[in-house]
């Protein structure tokens, strides 16, 4: 992801009105907008991946179709999704449900909350690259070679040789990118792979490295701002 990065929605709707409403309120939010014409045939779009918002304009069986493969899809991270629907009762597995005839209004108001949940979520799955080898400490106070390879707001991933056990401490002192300082951290395996990959999560870092990470996250994960307030 880039500062330039801009949300990405499947517009699923044959409707010409609801297309009029709806691309003009994600086009004031900076989305890009991609739109298919049926429910059927939407799910060939969303499985080259990259979609972040999906607004459904409900066609019934075909639709529910759509959602229940989204939510059995295999990606851990699934995008934000939006119904459209003349019925009165909430659509299980839609985060927003839109009534019809959609208003500007209404839309606008819709739109926005499923804006700041993708933010959130982004936010929270978002990692970044780095494959930087370093020295961490395990908790016994012994060496462990390792490379950092990813970091995102829960924790790192990390390669190593040495033999890791799931649950065990490592501290580490990282330097991130453009920081002029090191962090200080200490994370908590949580997965482990025969190739030597790990998955660790944040356990304990001092408030001030933690502002100073918080930091440097935000300016990553910065999207394209949108033309209008959220």
């Amino acid at each position: 992801m880039t500062p330039d990065m801009a949300f990405e929605c499947l517009l699923v709707s044959s409707d010409p009105g609801v297309f009029g409403t709806i691309d003009r309120i994600l086009r004031e939010l900076s989305i890009h907008t991609k739109i298919c014409l049926r429910s059927s045939r939407a799910f060939d779009v969303l499985a080259n991946g990259g979609t972040d918002l999906i607004v459904i304009d409900w066609e019934g069986e075909a639709s529910s179709d759509l959602l229940h493969e989204i939510w059995k899809f295999g990606k851990t991270r699934k995008p934000t999704i939006i119904a459209i629907s003349a019925l009165d009762r909430p659509i299980p597995g839609a985060h927003v449900v839109l009534r019809k005839p959609v208003t500007a209004e209404s839309g606008a108001k819709g739109i926005r909350s499923a804006y700041l949940r993708m933010l959130r979520d982004h936010r929270v799955h978002a990692r970044y690259p780095l494959m930087m080898a370093l020295t961490a400490t395990d908790e016994a106070n012994k060496a462990v070679p390792v490379t950092v390879t990813d970091i995102g707001d829960g924790g790192v991933g990390l390669n190593t040789k040495a033999q890791l056990t799931i649950g065990e401490t490592l501290s580490i002192r990282l330097m991130l990118p453009g920081l002029k300082r090191d962090i200080y951290m200490q994370v908590r395996v949580l997965w482990t792979r025969e190739y030597g990959a790990a998955g660790c999560k944040f356990l304990r870092i001092p408030p001030v490295d933690c502002e100073i990470l918080q930091d440097w996250l935000r300016n990553k994960s910065q999207v394209k701002k949108p033309m209008i307030a959220v």
